[in-house]
Order: structure tokens, then C-alpha cells, then sequence
């Protein structure tokens, strides 16, 4: 985003983001890659905590841009800030609003079985992803898709309009739409409790939601044999049998070679790619020969309420 934005000519007077949050094994401070690419591009950075401050607006005031750009910001911007360039904050937003405003739109979409989505170049208001739209492309899902690979595709689609946005500002040629009174949905919060996979619900939900999480937050299963083990599960697809009404949810069954069968509330699901603690993903039957799951075994339901 913030190359094609530069290479369209535009003037980029600060580059704002999260502050460095601390990553992997050792907990090191690891900056975010918008801040490591403005750096290399000697773009200034701020990285204020929050805005509701006059102190942490202090940058956007002295940089005085005529327009800001907001793009997965994660944090929202206050009156004071929205108010704060003369032509006003335009947001690029990974859904066709109004569904899927809020903060996951893209796992949100793939979670819900969704065959498009898309992008939304709008203006902000006070409200959360509510303001008017100024461009707008779909964009279809594929069943392969993952939470990951659709933001990728979606990063490119959204440089592409957030570039043709600036230039249709600059010429006056846009003209803001309200958006539909009808069809709004809301992308809540990724919790990590989202991933634990509660085998009562159907097959073809949790298929949904292990692509749609993957990779953040990412889906669990707990072995009831050993409940303080917590497997992630990368892919999987709705088995192609019944699994019975007698037949408890979670419950491993006779299943293919190279294949994790595991009950569900409604269905089947074919656990197809896992992941150990410590470990790489690997194919379900790699998986087995270090890890043995037998038919009958159970895995944990999460606690309902």
C-alpha cells in the first residue's frame, strides 16, 4: 500500500502505526512492517499508543498532511484526529460494506461461508466503518481460500483503489454514496477463544473457521487423553459421510489413509494438516506416525456459556 501510494507520486509527510510489540521465542520488540518499510524508505514514523491526547496527535499536527490515509490501523481515530486534515480521513476497508464492518471483516468473511468480498475505499466518520463510499470492487472467494491468502489478494486490490481514490479526490471527481441501510453485519475482535474447535457444531462450520483462521488466530483441538496438549489444525475438509446422531462430537473414527476423521454435530470433518506444540504443520499422516490417534478416542468440547 504505502509503495504504490509513493510510486502514484503522492507526497507521504508521516507514516503512523502500531508501536513495536514484542515477538516470538525471546520476546524481542519487533516493529511492524509498514514501519519497517517507511524507514527503508526514510519516510518518518509516529507510533503513539493511542490519540485521545493532545501530546500523542502531536506528529499529525506538525506534519500537516491535506489527507490521511488509514489502512488496518487498529486503533479508532477520535473526533480530534478525524477532524484534523482539511480533506478529511479515507479509510480502505476489506469488505463490501456495510457487511463485515469491525475489526476481522476478511476472517469474518471466510468463517461465514461467504462466496465475495471486497473493498471499500470510504470516507471516516465517528462511527465504526459507517461513513460514505467513495469506490468499491468485489472480490470472490475461493473454497481454497484461507484468512491469509485472501488478505493478500485483497492488499492489492485495496493499493490499487486507495491510489485511484487519491487521484479522483485530487480531481474532484468522486462523489461519496451513503451506504445501505440493509445488509449490515459486524467483524468482531479475533479472540484466541475463536479457534478452539467445539466439535458440536457442524462440519462444514468448523471447515469455514480453520480456513478462516488460519493463520491468526489459528484452530485447536485438545485430546481428552491429554487436555494440556493443544494440536493446531491448519486444513481440513467436510468428510463425505454421516457421522450418525449416536455418535458423540468429537469422536476419532475409522477414518482413510492419511486422514484425521473426527465427528462433528452435524457430519464429518477430515482433518487434513496438523501442527504439534514445538512443531511444523505437517500432513495428517506424518502427523500420526509421531503423534498415534486411535479411532474411539475423544477430543475435548470447550466449555459452553
Amino acid at each position: 500500500m504505502l509503495d504504490a501510494v509513493i510510486e502514484a507520486g503522492h507526497q507521504v509527510a508521516l507514516v503512523l502505526c502500531q508501536p513495536d510489540r514484542p515477538a516470538g521465542r525471546g520476546q524481542r520488540l519487533v516493529a511492524p512492517p509498514v514501519k519497517q518499510r517507511a524507514l527503508a524508505l526514510g519516510l518518518p514514523v509516529g507510533q503513539p499508543a493511542r490519540l485521545r491526547e493532545d501530546a500523542d496527535r502531536r506528529a499529525l499536527h506538525e506534519a500537516g498532511a491535506d489527507l490521511m490515509l488509514v489502512v488496518a490501523y487498529g486503533l479508532i481515530l477520535p473526533r480530534a484526529v478525524l477532524d484534523l486534515p482539511p480533506r478529511g480521513c479515507v479509510n480502505v476497508h476489506a469488505s463490501l460494506l456495510p457487511r463485515w464492518r469491525g475489526a476481522a471483516p476478511i476472517q469474518r468473511a471466510v468463517e461465514a461461508g461467504d462466496r465475495e468480498t471486497g473493498i471499500t475505499i470510504m470516507q471516516m466518520d465517528a462511527g465504526l466503518d459507517t461513513g460514505p463510499m467513495l469506490l468499491r470492487e468485489a472480490v470472490p472467494i475461493a473454497d481454497t481460500d484461507t484468512g491469509g491468502t485472501l488478505a493478500d489478494r485483497l492488499a492489492v486490490v485495496g493499493a490499487r483503489l486507495a491510489v485511484r481514490a487519491l487521484a479522483g479526490l485530487e480531481r474532484g471527481e468522486l462523489v461519496p454514496e451513503p451506504q445501505p441501510e440493509q445488509g449490515v453485519c459486524y467483524a468482531h475482535k479475533l479472540e484466541r477463544a475463536d479457534g478452539v474447535l467445539d466439535w458440536r457444531l457442524d462440519a462444514a462450520t468448523l471447515a469455514n473457521r480453520i480456513r478462516a483462521f488460519d493463520p491468526v488466530p489459528g484452530c485447536t483441538a485438545a485430546p481428552s487423553a491429554d487436555e494440556s496438549t493443544l494440536f493446531k489444525v491448519w486444513r481440513a475438509r467436510v468428510a463425505d459421510i454421516e457421522s450418525g446422531a449416536a455418535i458423540a462430537p468429537g469422536t476419532v473414527l475409522e477414518a482413510p489413509a492419511g486422514v484425521l476423521r473426527v465427528a462433528c454435530g452435524r457430519g464429518a470433518l477430515d482433518l487434513l494438516e496438523l501442527q504439534r506444540p514445538g512443531g511444523k504443520r505437517q500432513p495428517a499422516d506424518v502427523f500420526l506416525r509421531g503423534w498415534p490417534i486411535a479411532p474411539g478416542e475423544h477430543f475435548r468440547l470447550p466449555a459452553q456459556g
